[in-house]
């Protein structure tokens, strides 16, 4: 047996380790290429702003946008708090009328309620089973005051995949923006934001083996061109959209870690579907439900329940071998059941079963054979003082 470093980090979803590829990309421009990326009168500042304008290059080329398309902001909440109040605020004299859906991030939820602390109005669309919106209630809730629709990509507890391209056709018919949060699916799954239909997109470094505290916003410039009031003032970087200091090395490595997760998604995306079908296989036969899309789903993710035992006691059961989680990484301080689970329409003793799992390029099949034997160890464990 080789050797494997305990515990065994299966919790992608979360957060990915920095792959030493980006790192090394990385490291010059703290030490060496440390100049201000808007200091245009030596060459320090110039190095570092011809690496953020290749590295915007690179991104945007990734997902089909033009290079003045993409906005750099801290990450994926940050762009979604930025698409959602910049873009509401800014239209406001064409309607005050917002779109989203239960189970979204709560970056983009608790965004909604503060616009509707404001006075803007807010439909919360339900989800069926697996979490997916039906289009026909989508294109019901359009009225003529609707300025923006948001629906995620990919969800970041059960990895449904949302028909991202209808949504944004019904969303164009009816001459309303598109947005969507694509923490999870950039480097997971290929995107082309003009035939997808996407106005504004949100992403972010961390969950693709890049850096934190460093995403991007995309805004559609052209059929339609897409206007937003900045939420961040400042020296007028971004084109005043995000005023702040560029963080160049995060951007670097951000670049980096895209053009890495594409050319190895094909690949990746075979490796972690052979797993996480292994995994639903063998956990099965112990009990476990899958939560989500059976098949339309992020592959890297797993995300089942064991009812009648408590997600805590295996997570901490298993917490010395294997790191894995309850849920979404921006809720788990809170005792209150999963939205998402709930909006699926699992009861509240259900959602408190569940766990998620996230492969990543890092783990070894030993890794997943391993993770698999202790958790259903421990199913069985719980399973003989289950009262």
């Amino acid at each position: 047996m080789s050797d494997i470093s305990y515990p065994i980090y299966l919790d992608s979803h979360a957060t990915t380790p920095v792959d030493p590829r980006v790192f090394d990309e990385m490291k010059p421009y703290f030490t060496e290429k440390f100049g201000n990326a808007s200091s245009l009168d030596h060459s320090y500042g110039y190095d570092a702003s011809v690496a953020v304008q290749q590295a915007r290059e690179s991104i945007a080329k990734s997902i089909g946008a033009s290079v003045d398309e993409i906005v750099f902001t801290s990450g994926a909440t940050e762009s979604d708090n930025l698409a959602l109040i910049g873009v509401m605020e800014r239209n406001k004299d064409k309607g005050n009328h917002l779109i989203t859906c239960v189970i979204e991030h709560k970056a983009i939820l608790d965004t909604a309620r503060h616009l509707e602390e404001k006075g803007y109005k807010v439909t919360y669309l339900p989800v069926d089973k697996f979490g997916q919106v039906n289009p026909e209630e989508l294109t019901s809730a359009i009225t003529n005051q609707t300025v923006l629709i948001s629906i995620m990509f990919a969800n970041n507890e059960i990895g449904t995949i949302a028909n991202v391209e209808e949504i944004g056709r019904i969303a164009h018919e009816n001459g309303v923006l598109f947005h969507t949060d694509a923490a999870q699916a950039v480097g997971h799954i290929p995107i082309d934001v003009k035939k997808l239909n996407i106005d504004l997109m949100s992403f972010s470094s961390h969950k693709i083996y890049g850096p934190k505290g460093i995403g991007a916003l995309y805004i559609r410039s052209i059929s339609p061109r897409v206007k937003l009031d900045s939420i961040v003032y400042g020296g007028g970087q971004e084109k005043g959209i995000r005023s702040g200091t560029l963080n160049v090395p995060g951007i670097v490595g951000f670049s980096k870690a895209i053009e890495i997760a594409n050319d190895a998604m094909v690949e990746e995306n075979i490796r972690f579907k052979k797993w996480t079908d292994t995994m639903l296989d063998q956990l099965s036969k112990v009990g476990a439900k899958l939560n989500g899309h059976p098949t339309n789903r992020l592959v890297h993710n797993l995300n089942v329940r064991f009812d009648g035992i408590e997600s805590k006691a295996i997570i901490n059961s298993v917490s010395q071998k294997i790191a894995i989680s309850a849920g979404s990484a921006c809720t788990t301080q809170m005792v209150e059941p999963s939205h998402v689970l709930l909006a699926l329409g699992l009861s509240e003793e259900q959602t408190h079963s569940a766990i998620r799992i996230g492969c990543s390029r890092f783990n070894t099949e030993e890794e997943i054979r391993v993770a698999t034997d202790e958790l259903i160890s421990c199913v069985k464990s719980l399973e003989k003082i289950k009262v």
